[in-house]
C-alpha cells in the first residue's frame, strides 16, 4: 500500500534576551559557562519566590509572530505545565497554552515542487530547561550531571499545522524559520550550540485518506540533515509496521546520528497528562495596540522577501540568491559590494562570494563579520580582474593571501609581482617557443588530435607562472596553430 507522511513541527528558539523569562539572571552561553553559576532562587523555584515576566522576551516573541503573519492576542495567559524531570528544578515549567501570545500565521516555504504555504497553529512562550548530561564511566554504574544554568532562559515555541508531507518540506521550513528568527535578532540560529531545537511530529496513511493516523514525536534535531534522516527513516519504519499487519504505537522517539534510526524514550504525553493551569503567581499579560504597531513598523526586510528582490534586482541564480540573502550580515555584505563595485556585475560579486570567500568561511569557521577582508577590498579584487591586471587564477591566489593577512590587493599584486602579462609581443614569443619546444606534439595536432591545443595552453601559461593574459594568450595559439597547419 501506499502511504502519504504527514508531519508538523514544534520549533523551541531561546530568545536573545539579556536576562531570563521570569528573573534576572544573566543568559549565558551553556556550552563555555562554568555549570549552575547563572542561577537564583527564582529559576530554581524556591518556596516564597515570585516570577516577573521579562518585557524584551515579549517584544521578541511579538517580532517573530508579526513576522509570521499571525493573530497577536490582546490578553494572553501563562500556565504551569506539570512534570517532573531533573532539569526542570520547579517540577514544573511556566508556559502558554490554551491562550497562547500569537495564533494562525503562516510560513512560504520553497521546495522542488514550488512554493507551498504552511499554517502556524500558534506562537508562545514559555521557560527552558536544564541541561542534563549523561555519563557512562567505564566502571561504575551510569550517572547524570545537571546544569540550570539554562533553566528559565526565555523560549520561544512556533508550532506549525501538520501539513507537510516529506522531509524535504520539513527542512525547508525549518531553514526558513531559522533564517527569519535570525533577521530579526531574536535568536543566533546555531544548533550546535542547541539554541534552536527542532521536534517532528510524524505520522503516515494511506494515499487519499483524510484521516490522521497515530503520530511519533521526534525530539531535539539538531541538525537539518538529521531532521531530513530521521524523518525518513520514520516514514519508512511505520509504513514496513503497517505493511506487516501491525499498529503504530504513539510515543517520543530519539534519533541516533550514528546509527541511523530512532529510538524509544517513553510514551507521549497529551495535554491533561501535564495537568495545566493558569499560573497564580503572574496575571495575565495584557499587550497593547500600539506596542504591536511600533514593532510591526519596526520589523526589517524578511529573507523571503530580501531573496526575491535579490532574484530581481541582482538577476541572481535561486540558489545564489538563498544563499546570500538567508543571513542579514551576509546580505548587507553583498549589497555594499555591489554599491562599491558600480562597474562590476552583481552576478560576479555573487560567483566570488557564494565560491572562494564562502568556502574560506566553511574551512576557516569565521564568520563574515570576522574575515579580513572588506567589501571595498573584495571589490577591488574584482576590478583588478575586470581591467585584465590580474585572471582569476591569479586573483583566487591573492584572495587567499588578503583573508589570511587583510592586505589589500593593489598591495599584493605589486609586491609578488602577479600582474598579468598582456604585452602582445611577450604572448607570442611564449606561444612560439612552447611550439619549437613540443614538435612532437604539434605534428600530432597537425595530424588530427585537436585536443592538444588545450595541453599547449597550459603549457605557455605554465611558462608565463599562471600570469599571461588567457584571452589574448588562446587567440594568439589558434592563429598560430592555424598558421603551422596552412
Amino acid at each position: 500500500m501506499k502511504y502519504e507522511a504527514v508531519i508538523g513541527l514544534e520549533v523551541h528558539a531561546e530568545m536573545q534576551t539579556e536576562s531570563k523569562m521570569f528573573c534576572g539572571c544573566p543568559v549565558v552561553d551553556a556550552t563555555t559557562a562554568e555549570p549552575n553559576t547563572a542561577v537564583c532562587p527564582v529559576c530554581c523555584g524556591m518556596p516564597g519566590v515570585l516570577p516577573v515576566v521579562n518585557q524584551k522576551a515579549v517584544e521578541y516573541a511579538l517580532r517573530v509572530a508579526l513576522a509570521l503573519d499571525c493573530e497577536i492576542a490582546h490578553t494572553s495567559i501563562f500556565a504551569r505545565k506539570n512534570y517532573f524531570y531533573p532539569d526542570l528544578p520547579k517540577g514544573y515549567q511556566i508556559s502558554q497554552y490554551e491562550y497562547p501570545l500569537a495564533q494562525f500565521g503562516k510560513l512560504t516555504i520553497e521546495t522542488s515542487a514550488g512554493e507551498r504555504t504552511i499554517n502556524i497553529t500558534r506562537v508562545h512562550m514559555e521557560e527552558d530547561t536544564g541541561k542534563l548530561t549523561h555519563i557512562t564511566p567505564p566502571e561504575g554504574d551510569p550517572y547524570s550531571l545537571v546544569d540550570l544554568n539554562r533553566a528559565g532562559v526565555s523560549l520561544l515555541e512556533i508550532v506549525s499545522e501538520p501539513e507537510m508531507h516529506s522531509a524535504e518540506e520539513a527542512v525547508s521550513y525549518g531553514t526558513s524559520l531559522r533564517d527569519i528568527v535570525r533577521a530579526l535578532g531574536v535568536n543566533s540560529g546555531d544548533m550546535e550550540k542547541g539554541v534552536i531545537r527542532f521536534e517532528a511530529n510524524v505520522s503516515i496513511r494511506p494515499v487519499g485518506s483524510d484521516v490522521l493516523g497515530t503520530r511519533v514525536e521526534i525530539k531535539n534535531l539538531n541538525t537539518f540533515r538529521g531532521m531530513e534522516r530521521a524523518i525518513q527513516y520514520e516514514i519508512e519504519r511505520q509504513s514496513a509496521i503497517l505493511d506487516q499487519g501491525g499498529l503504530i504505537q504513539q510515543e517520543t522517539l530519539g534519533w541516533d546520528e550514528t546509527r541511523g534510526e530512532t529510538y524509544s524514550q517513553r510514551s507521549k504525553e497529551e495535554a491533561h497528562d501535564y495537568r495545566y493551569f493558569p499560573e497564580p503567581d503572574l496575571p495575565p499579560l495584557v499587550v497593547e495596540t500600539t506596542w504591536i504597531d511600533e514593532i510591526r513598523a519596526s520589523l526589517p526586510e524578511l529573507p523571503r522577501a530580501r531573496y526575491l528582490r535579490f532574484m530581481k534586482e541582482y538577476d541572481l541564480s535561486v540558489a545564489d540568491a538563498k544563499q546570500i540573502s538567508a543571513d542579514p550580515v551576509t546580505a548587507a555584505y553583498y549589497e555594499q559590494a555591489v554599491r562599491d563595485g558600480k562597474n562590476l556585475s552583481p552576478k560576479t560579486i555573487a560567483n566570488w562570494m557564494t565560491g572562494p570567500l564562502f568556502a574560506w568561511l566553511n574551512s576557516s569557521g569565521e564568520r563574515i563579520t570576522e574575515i579580513k577582508v572588506n567589501p571595498e577590498m573584495l571589490v577591488g579584487l574584482l576590478e583588478a580582474i575586470e581591467v585584465g591586471k590580474i585572471n582569476q587564477p591569479t586573483a583566487k591566489t591573492v584572495l587567499e593571501v588578503m583573508l589570511k593577512t587583510g592586505q589589500h590587493p593593489t598591495d599584493i599584486i605589486r609586491e609578488q609581482g602577479l600582474e598579468q602579462v598582456s604585452d602582445q609581443s611577450q604572448i607570442t614569443e611564449m606561444v612560439a617557443q612552447v611550439l619549437r619546444d613540443h614538435p612532437t606534439q604539434l605534428e600530432a595536432y597537425l595530424a588530427g588530435k585537436e585536443t592538444l591545443s588545450n595541453w599547449f595552453f597550459g603549457q605557455v601559461m605554465r611558462a608565463a607562472q599562471g600570469k599571461a593574459n588567457p584571452q589574448l594568450l588562446r587567440q594568439e595559439l589558434q592563429r598560430q596553430l592555424k598558421t603551422a597547419s596552412d
